[in-house]
């Protein structure tokens, strides 16, 4: 370079200077193609109260745990899920809007709810199985067989609450009652519980999640008949199934976990997913699986999206048979 004279040296400099630049450009490219997910808050949509809001706030904590980031988990109510569905379809698809969602994806579409359906999302993970119990007030009914005597002989007397119409409550105990083989007349009610509903007389029997029910069962206020999964649950072992009871027929369970907007890039499913499945082995969410009763089932995104599509098919048909789905 010491030979270089003049005109020489400043096009040596100019040379010099191009490829720096370059070399900071394509940095800069690189580092915002590999940028670490997630940028900012992620936001989870939670669509219910209850347990739903119980349990969804732990994997939000269990997902910021493992995901690296800030979670916050923010509830968006109303219209049976559909409201919390509709905000997540107004947002970007970059992963960081998610939803809490359930079979209510397919019961809100098919009551007319939103445009859209379960295909509108990207299946994250399978987190949990919530299973249904049926209740009665103690002194009433003594067992589901005197239940569905009762039922068989007063049509239409029976007043069973529900949480909504075309709701996965009402779904439910239209498939036990139907299976009881008689009819009865379904109360909304509204945003009152299950629990001062029986206790009140106001209904006469529910179908419910067990946290609402277990206090009063084991104050002998209210009595758990059966519970509408294929095996008892671990929360409840005492407690029988329908199907146990002879009603074969009867498999009814909820399932819940998260999802993203279409198109949310696949590696940030996949940095979500593995955030997921780290929580749902971890100690702590067995220790709450037991403490608040709800069955850990964890799947992939790909196992997952397969079972939305079936249960969704099973909704349909029975929302139909109901005359609940909105033509």
């Amino acid at each position: 370079m010491a030979l270089i004279k003049g005109g020489k040296m400043k096009i040596v400099k100019k040379i010099g200077s191009l490829i720096a630049g370059i070399s900071l450009f394509a940095m800069t490219i690189s580092t915002h193609a590999f940028a670490k997910f997630p940028e900012k808050t992620v936001e989870m949509t939670i669509l219910f109260g209850g347990t739903a809001k119980s349990v969804g706030q732990l994997v939000a904590k269990g997902l910021e745990k493992n995901l690296g980031g800030t979670v916050v988990p923010v509830s968006r109510t109303g219209g049976g899920g559909a409201v919390g569905y509709k905000y997540i379809q107004s947002r970007p698809a970059s992963g960081h809007d998610i939803v809490w969602n359930s079979n209510s994806v397919s019961t809100s579409h098919y009551k007319g709810k939103t445009k859209f359906n379960y295909k509108a999302f990207e299946p994250i993970s399978a987190m949990t199985t919530e299973v249904p119990v049926l209740a009665v007030k103690s002194g009433t009914f003594n067992s589901v067989k005197e239940l569905a005597a009762y039922v068989k002989k007063n049509p239409g007397k029976l007043k069973v609450g529900i949480s909504g119409k075309g709701s996965f409550t009402h779904l439910t105990s239209a498939i036990v009652f139907d299976a009881l083989g008689g009819k009865v007349t379904y109360i909304p009610y509204g945003k009152g519980k299950a629990p001062a509903e029986l206790l009140a007389g106001r209904i006469d029997a529910a179908v419910q999640w067990p946290g609402q029910f277990r206090s009063f069962h084991k104050a002998g206020q209210l009595k758990m008949l059966a519970v509408t999964s294929p095996n008892r649950i671990p929360s409840d072992s005492n407690i029988p199934t329908m199907q146990e009871l002879g009603y074969k027929k009867v498999d009814v369970v909820m399932w819940r976990g998260l999802a993203a907007k279409k198109g949310t890039p696949k590696a940030q499913i996949k940095a979500l997913e593995k955030a997921a499945a780290a929580y749902a082995n971890s100690s702590e969410f067995k220790a709450a699986s037991k403490k608040i009763g709800f069955t850990i089932n964890y799947l992939n995104a790909k196992d997952f999206g397969k079972k939305i599509a079936k249960d969704d098919k099973k909704i349909k048909k029975l929302m139909n048979k109901l005359g609940l789905a909105k033509k």
